[in-house]
Parts: C-alpha cells; structure tokens; sequence
C-alpha cells in the first residue's frame, strides 16, 4: 500500500557470540565460537545442527541465561548481558522460553495453576485472584487442556500435556518472542506433530517470534 513502511522490526542483534567453558586442568571448551544473525518480529528462525554443536547453549546465551564470553548481543538495541534489574525484568517479560524436557522444567512440588501464575504474579498482571484464576484457566484452554487440570500437580500428565504447561507458563505473560529449545523431541511422535501445530497457530494468532532450535 502505498505510503506504507515494509521496513521489518528488528528484535534480536547477535555478532561474534562467544560462549566458552573452564573446566579444571582441561583445554576451554568452545560451545559457541563466533556466531552471528538477526531476528526480525513475526519470524520463525530455525537454529539447527549435529547434537552437542552447541545450539542450546547459543539459544541460552542469546537471552542471558547463560553468560556470553565475548561478542554482542542486542534486543530492541539495548545489550542484554549489561542490563540493570529493573531492564532484566522488563525483558524477560517480553522473552520467555519454552525448554527441552517437559519433564524437568516444571516444579513437581507446585499445581498447574500456581506454575502458569508465577510470571502473572512476578509482573503484576493481574490486580484480583479471580483475574488471575480467570487468566490462568484461559492459557489451559489455549494450549488444549481443561480448566480443572489446574489443580492438579505435573507428575498426573503425559509428556505432551507437560509441555503444553510449559507453553502455557511462557504464554503467560504475553510475550513477543519465545526460545523453543528443541521443544518436541523428548515427546512421542504421535504427540509431536500436535505441539508443532499448537505453537503454528499462536504464532499467527498472537503475531510471535520465534527462535527453534
């Protein structure tokens, strides 16, 4: 259309990415050496390569889970390893992640619903506990499973129904980018093909961003 800006929304600037480990009277191991790319709002980014290349340390570094060992990474402009806290805080609202194993990224000791109202609470999103209630049983049913699975704990779910939680929680806080770090492939591949298309209609239906390794 004309007189309409097709320039495209830069989130993420990564250059020469580092990530090296120090292990003990052992040489340094180089998980990450170098790497450099861009995301854009409203892609999908794939990460991919040989198991143990360093793909989910290069995902972990890229939203400061890990410590970078040299080289630049941008959100928004703003380098994300020399963040103060209250600018950490407001990132992670904005970035979430969505791990590996649905298994271990989810507090046994917690239900559902305090899992998925964890980021509500921490960021103030909901001003009642009806809000919050309401908010929470409307994640569950976006991501396919039912209100009353609130209250139960992880270890009563299968594997996918796990990670639909762990969608949830990510989702919880609405917001623009997720780090999908390899999330389907501890699941059976009947229930793959499920999350994929779960995480294909978010992303049209809430304009996200995605990096998938």
């Amino acid at each position: 259309m004309l007189g309409m800006s097709t320039e495209k929304e830069l989130l993420f600037q990564v250059e020469d990415l580092k990530k090296y480990f120090f292990p003990k009277n052992r040489p340094p191991i180089k998980a990450v050496d170098g790497v450099s790319f861009s995301i854009y709002k409203g892609e999908t980014l794939g990460l991919v390569g040989e198991s143990g290349c360093g793909k989910t340390t290069c995902g972990r570094t890229l939203i400061g889970l890990y410590p970078k060992t040299d080289g630049n990474v941008c959100y928004r402009g703003e380098d994300i390893h020399a963040m103060n806290e209250k600018a950490r805080k407001a990132f992670t609202k904005r970035v979430q992640v969505i791990f590996q194993d649905p298994y271990s990224s989810l507090d046994p000791k917690m239900k559902v619903r305090e899992i998925i109202a964890e980021g509500i609470k921490n960021h103030k999103l909901a001003s009642t506990p009806s809000q919050e209630r309401d908010m929470v049983f409307h994640l569950l049913e976006l991501v396919g499973l039912r209100q009353e699975h609130a209250t139960r704990y992880v270890h009563e779910f299968s594997g996918g129904q796990r990670q639909r939680i762990g969608i949830a929680r990510a989702l919880a806080v609405n917001p623009e980018f997720i780090l999908c770090d390899e999330p389907i492939s501890a699941l059976d591949v009947s229930i793959q093909a499920q999350i994929v298309n779960l995480l294909q209609s978010l992303l049209q239906e809430r304009n996200m961003t995605y990096l998938f390794i």
